[in-house]
């Protein structure tokens, strides 16, 4: 199967309603994968929370999942053979005006921080 990238949301966003994503991953730090495709062309990645609102820091919570998130869309991208800046938002609202699109570290190269 081909996918040409990673869609990412946020689980505030009113068209999840507990399914519209491939991957959930929780502030716990689970990650949930779901039964059901969604999308054949993209892999969609849900995190739990709302990052619209401005935030001026980030919970250790929020930070693992981040995290989190960053290994799963290496592995993702070297499995189905996309590049690993191959991400889009959701919508113009999802995930969130205020998401931490800086803090991805997409690159095997250059390791997290």
């Amino acid at each position: 199967m081909q996918y040409y990238g990673i869609v990412i949301h946020h689980s505030a966003c009113s068209s999840i309603n507990g399914k519209g994503y491939d991957y959930f991953i929780a502030k716990n730090g689970d990650i949930i994968p779901s039964s059901e495709q969604t999308d054949p062309l993209y892999i969609h990645l849900c995190l739990e929370g709302d990052f619209s609102g401005p935030r001026a820091v980030r919970t250790p919570a929020e930070k693992e999942q981040l995290f989190l998130m960053n290994k799963l869309i290496l592995r993702l991208a070297k499995t189905y053979g996309f590049q690993p800046d191959d991400i889009f938002p959701h919508s113009i609202t999802c995930p969130g005006g205020e998401f931490p699109w800086s803090q991805l570290v997409i690159s095997p190269e250059d390791r997290y921080h």
